[in-house]
């Protein structure tokens, strides 16, 4: 077959059946399961099933290519056992002389390329006379075609396995979180024994059970300042400056700031601006649209200021860990207090009366700092993980632009690689 790259249809690339047209009549708790475009992106488990005869058609396995082209458009390769195909999902069959993880590859590169080309529609839609205008370029080497897919592939894996790291250090901030916001750490460094098992080591309070030795206290009587930021801060946008915080820099995954979407001022020299500078430890809390998300001022942020979407509060350094305030505020035990407060009549926001009378757990300070140390461990491996996830990303969307083009060959790409593991003696 011709080393040369072939510019090609993705009608060429092989063939696209459209699954069958299942109705409730079809419907039945026994048989293969019956897979729509909900499970393809996993956003809803198996419902239905066809317990029937179909053609082969139908019929998908393991490894089988999914092209979702009415609603969503999306390429997915199945691993889910076999199933039916719904209808508004075509199952790709590779034509010959085409490797089908490499036409995978095409598919998601071309799907991307035609979501861009309907933006603004509500209404997603790929005809398969598109299929036949839509042109790729290919190497005509299948073998090209293999290497090309197999270091795809192994960036998937790479991917994948890094989210699925991010998962499992979720699930254990999660655990940690209930742990230690209710049960805290003793003088021997070690997590206190359960309320059901040791209750004489517990009092109730307004926030539950807590350890005897810790007390309930409220924002303002271990603060300096509690107050909110200024308005019409749009005047003041500019293209340098200082930070412009606002609920979109906020995030509930963690206490620690998003820099995606920042702005930048200059602010004013009057007495309004400087009232709203955040100083490092400063404890953030959007008081309107999402309430009580919470994040906590780091060191070497710089000057920055805040908008009236979100209220300040300044703790004393000497009483408190802001970050273990931080993290007490954004548990689940304050967070669900927040929602009780939304829920009786604060929709349209928190007022500063109410942020200064939000209750938190008061521990020694040398408790607050063993449990805010633990917490931001964890949540600095999720940031990382989250940071190696997005620069493969990165990387496999550079790479699926240079190799599914040709711009980049991938026999001397391979070369340049194993070429510095041969002088490792890797």
């Amino acid at each position: 077959m011709s080393d040369q790259w072939q510019q090609r249809s993705l009608a060429s690339l092989g063939s696209y059946e459209n699954g069958f047209a299942f109705n409730e009549l079809h419907w039945s708790e026994h048989g293969l399961p019956i897979i729509r475009i909900a499970q393809i992106t996993g956003s809803q488990g198996i419902v239905d099933r066809f317990p029937g005869a179909l053609p082969d058609s139908y019929r998908i396995d393991d490894g089988d290519l999914i092209f979702s082209w009415s609603g969503t458009l999306a390429v997915v390769r199945w691993s889910g056992g076999p199933a039916w195909l719904n209808q508004h999902l075509f199952k790709v069959v590779p034509a010959d002389g085409i490797d089908r993880s490499f036409l995978f590859h095409v598919l998601q590169a071309s799907v991307a390329e035609m979501g861009k080309r309907t933006h603004g529609s509500t209404m997603k839609h790929i005809k398969r006379e598109e299929l036949r205008e839509f042109l790729v370029e290919i190497p005509g080497n299948e073998r090209e075609q293999r290497k090309i897919a197999q270091i795809l592939d192994a960036l998937d894996t790479a991917i994948r396995e890094t989210e699925a790291l991010i998962d499992k250090l979720k699930a254990v901030k999660q655990g940690l979180l209930h742990d230690l916001l209710t049960r805290g750490i003793d003088a021997n460094g070690e997590l206190r024994p359960p309320q059901s098992e040791a209750p004489q080591l517990y009092k109730e309070s307004p926030l539950g059970w807590i350890p005897k030795e810790w007390e309930v206290v409220t924002l303002e009587s271990v603060s300096s300042t509690v107050t909110s930021g200024s308005r019409d801060w749009a005047r003041f946008y500019s293209d340098s400056g200082a930070l412009f915080v606002r609920i979109g820099n906020l995030t509930r995954e963690h206490i620690n700031f998003r820099y995606d979407s920042v702005i930048r001022v200059q602010p004013p020299a009057n007495g309004d601006g400087q009232r709203t500078k955040l100083e490092p430890g400063d404890i953030l809390v959007s008081i309107t649209a999402d309430l009580g998300i919470i994040g906590v001022v780091p060191e070497g942020m710089g000057e920055a200021y805040i908008n009236q979407h979100i209220a300040l509060v300044r703790p004393s350094s000497s009483l408190v860990n802001s970050r273990f305030v931080g993290h007490y505020l954004a548990g689940p035990i304050m967070q669900a207090y927040i929602s009780q407060l939304n829920d009786a009549g604060a929709k349209a926001g928190l007022n500063l009366p109410t942020i200064r009378n939000l209750p938190s757990a008061f521990p020694s300070r040398f408790e607050q700092d063993q449990i805010a140390a633990r917490l931001d461990e964890v949540d600095n491996r999720i940031q990382n993980a989250m940071t190696e996830a997005k620069k493969l990303s990165e990387l496999k969307s550079g790479l699926m632009d240079d190799l599914l083009t040709g711009r980049v060959r991938v026999t001397p790409l391979l070369e340049s690689m194993q070429q510095p593991a041969a002088r490792t003696g890797a």
